[in-house]
């Protein structure tokens, strides 16, 4: 179930900001997460998230797994938490928490979540729908971590989120409607098909512009 998170919690509140872009955000001089990356700035705080979406925001957890690591001390077993965040309106984030303590992961994959969070291009790129609406991804766009591998395609209004369950939640918390996929490696493994995935939802906003140099 998708969790609403608290639109400006108190520790929120009596952020003191730490970064130039946090100042400004504080200042009500920036106002939406559009201008931060229109400026080429990179979130690091997660707190300027809380101030820019605020109740819009939620998250959802995608995978709970312990990992174990040998010490000199002995085993020590941790949780790892992967979670997605989003406002299901082109902003979505990925994070990953490990700790002692289930909360406390939970936790730090949240805060990594929205330190991660992306804008999501969107549009009709489908040729059998015409209707101009952002529902989709704008173009086929391909995805990878590990051995898996991800590629999203345009569909026509109405089709929903053909994918696999970890995609699908992606998707939705993008604020993407109708999209084909196909995947292949090891999808098992959930860490891996969310990080694919999200790298896939990362390039609808990243061009490759060729310069040609005339000597």
């Amino acid at each position: 179930m998708s969790e609403p998170l608290e639109s400006i919690p108190k520790e929120t509140a009596e952020w003191i900001p730490r970064t130039r872009i946090g100042r400004l955000v504080k200042e009500g001089k920036i106002v939406s997460l559009r201008e931060i990356f229109e400026m080429n700035e990179v979130v690091r705080e997660p707190e300027i998230v809380d101030y820019l979406l605020g109740p819009e925001l939620k998250h959802e957890i995608l995978s709970i797994d312990m990992v174990q690591k040998m010490t000199d001390a002995g085993r020590r077993t941790k949780f790892r938490v992967v979670v997605v965040v989003g406002n299901m309106n082109g902003y979505v984030g990925l994070g990953i928490g490990k700790a002692s303590q289930l909360r406390e992961a939970i936790d730090k994959a949240i805060k990594d979540a929205k330190l991660n969070i992306i804008p999501v291009r969107r549009g009709c790129g489908s040729w059998e729908c015409s209707c101009g609406e952002p529902h989709s991804v704008p173009f086929t766009i391909e995805g990878k971590s590990g051995s898996v591998r991800i590629i999203l395609k345009p569909a026509p209004k109405g089709t929903g989120l053909v994918a696999g369950e970890i995609p699908k939640i992606i998707l939705k918390y993008a604020g993407l409607r109708d999209v084909w996929t196909w995947s292949r490696g090891k999808t098992s493994t959930s860490i891996n098909f969310a990080k694919a995935t999200f790298d896939a939802i990362k390039k609808t906003y990243k061009f490759i512009t060729t310069i040609d140099w005339v000597k």
